[in-house]
């Protein structure tokens, strides 16, 4: 970029502006005047998106309190005795983990600010990674091209669980030592290599004297380190593949309807970190979590009843305590722990991996290798929607179940009723949210055919003159029209043949499964209207209001009507045909 004119005179040359130089010094090196595609990048503009925000600019937060706590935490499980400003802990034999923790607490200017603050960004994270994914799935943003930014996500909502409960468990308070021990049967209850990788995480049997510095390597280096990765390349993904929107006018796979990244985008994006960090900060000040100084050093010899993780591992602890305590011998002589193994390992080990290969399972039943760009509304593909209703309501009867002394404790009820209760109901409860998330889904979808045939309820009640009274209807508005026709509707796949003159087929029962399955997710779909349905719904519309303006006299030349003492306009548009 140059400023002066080529084989102009000395005396006519200018100066280029202090900033303009700096620009074209740092273009020179950097070649940041070829990015200025992203100063235009367009960003959609709808609430559902900000759950990704919200959990980005919680991490930032994360990493900001964090390193700032690395500065006073001694990971250390050597013993000392308390002489700290908690008088009731005074004189208690402790490790030097858990005295850190208190230091931080009550004698680190801010520091009891800065550790919950922490820990209720880490809450809110994966909270809003847990709606984030949620919303993928139910809008189909996983499909084709972004299978990969599907899984990498996915891996970041694991990694960011897995970091959770390791800084959860590194104060060694009562509580968090509980959930270390159960961490510890869990990974020994593991077939075969259980015994090792127990070795590898703890050091020996717990407590031991290195589970606590191996977790805090784990905490601060090598989690947030994957994780900062993966976020990395999981925002260079949306930039490359651009974002998902829901359908509208204008909207379509090859454009992205928005705000540019500058300057609109970037003003709100940095508004609204800042309001989610002052959130947080008011959490953090207001409402204590993890008062750990109540709970005391953890002995192996102590427990305390009501004892419960955080949230996001309610579940596990719900599926320990409804599993009954089976134990099976295999040849050998050794003993498989079933009551560990089935709810701590397998169980969640299955809904993780059908939650990240959903993708290709709708992509190999669908056959579709199309690119999508427009996301589908829940109610669009019921099997899907009533497939992750029933797989949270699984989640949270497991939930409520890790909290069944607490329950039982509080509304004076029988312990074992509970958990027979928790027991039936992980059956019986995902199995009826599916069939009433389904109906309801199915039931919306007549209700927008219906809206596009017979249009929108206005309230208004009109006497006929045969004495009967009805409601008014009226079209609904274009946009919206576009919006409900613009839907994707799959067709079922048709049913293999099993041979085809005299030629057995091969993929015979491949294609009989796909069949199957695409009956599954797609039949029974309420279908758009006909344009000849659409057609006769607009003659309708006409016939009624050329009805209404004859019955009240107040027709106009130019086709509108007069609306008495509302004083709005009715009539018909320029244009009614929808194609």
């Amino acid at each position: 970029m140059s400023t002066t004119e080529e084989g102009a005179p000395h005396s006519a040359r200018t100066t280029a502006p202090t900033g303009e130089r700096i620009a074209d010094w740092a273009d020179g090196r950097l070649g940041i005047y070829n990015f200025r595609f992203l100063i235009r990048k367009v960003f959609p503009d709808h609430w559902t998106f900000m759950f990704g925000e919200i959990a980005l600019y919680s991490f930032v937060v994360l990493i900001i309190t964090g390193i700032w706590l690395t500065m006073f935490f001694d990971p250390s499980m050597t013993e000392t005795v308390y002489h700290g400003s908690h008088v009731p802990l005074q004189g208690i034999p402790m490790s030097q983990a858990y005295a850190s923790t208190l230091d931080i607490s009550f004698d680190v200017r801010g520091g009891l600010l800065i550790r919950q603050l922490h820990h209720w960004s880490a809450l809110t994270m994966i909270g809003a990674l847990c709606i984030h994914t949620l919303r993928h799935f139910l809008t189909g943003s996983f499909r084709r091209p972004r299978e990969v930014n599907w899984l990498i996500g996915f891996t970041l909502l694991v990694l960011v669980t897995l970091e959770g409960f390791v800084g959860y468990s590194l104060p060694d308070d009562l509580l968090s030592g509980t959930g270390l021990r159960i961490a510890e049967g869990v990974t020994l209850a593991i077939p075969v290599v259980g015994t090792y990788l127990t070795l590898f995480l703890f050091g020996g049997e717990y407590p031991g004297h290195d589970v606590i510095p191996r977790f805090y390597s784990f905490h601060i280096l090598l989690i947030p380190g994957i994780v900062l990765g993966l976020v990395i390349v999981h925002l260079i993904y949306v930039f490359y593949h651009k974002h998902t929107q829901f359908r509208g006018p204008g909207r379509t796979e090859n454009n992205v309807v928005g705000q540019p990244l500058m300057p609109v985008y970037t003003a709100k994006a940095g508004g609204f970190f800042f309001l989610v960090a002052g959130l947080l900060a008011l959490m953090a000040g207001v409402a204590q979590i993890n008062p750990v100084w109540t709970y005391g050093p953890y002995r192996s010899d102590q427990i305390s009843q009501g004892s419960q993780p955080d949230w996001y591992m309610g579940f596990l602890e719900g599926a320990l305590r409804a599993m009954p305590a089976w134990e099976l011998t295999v040849p050998g002589g050794y003993t498989v722990n079933l009551g560990v193994l089935i709810p701590a390992v397998i169980l969640p080990t299955v809904m993780m991996m059908v939650i990240a290969l959903w993708p290709f399972l709708e992509s190999w039943v669908t056959k579709d290798k199309r690119e999508h760009h427009l996301l589908d509304r829940p109610r669009e593909h019921p099997t899907r929607t009533a497939f992750a209703c029933a797989f949270v309501s699984l989640y949270l009867v497991l939930f409520f179940g890790g909290a069944n002394d607490v329950l039982a404790e509080r509304f004076h009820l029988s312990l074992n009723q509970i958990t027979w209760t928790v027991r039936i109901g992980i059956f019986l409860v995902p199995a009826l949210t599916y069939t009433v998330t389904k109906r309801i889904c199915l039931g919306l979808q007549l209700r927008d055919r219906d809206k596009l045939l017979h249009g929108r309820e206005t309230g208004r009640i009109r006497r006929l003159p045969h004495g009967e009274f009805v409601e008014v209807h009226e079209p609904i508005d274009r946009e919206q029209q576009y919006t409900l026709l613009s839907k994707d509707v799959r067709e079922v796949l048709s049913a293999p043949v099993a041979e085809h003159d005299g030629v057995p087929n091969p993929q015979a029962r491949k294609d009989m499964l796909r069949h199957r399955l695409s009956r599954w997710l797609y039949g029974g779909q309420v279908a758009n209207p006909t344009p000849q349905e659409l057609r006769q719904a607009l003659e309708h519309f006409d016939h009624v209001s050329d009805e209404h303006a004859s019955s009240n006299g107040h027709a106009s030349s130019n086709g509108h009507l007069d609306s008495g003492r509302h004083g709005t306009v009715e009539g018909r548009e320029p244009d009614r045909e929808l194609h």
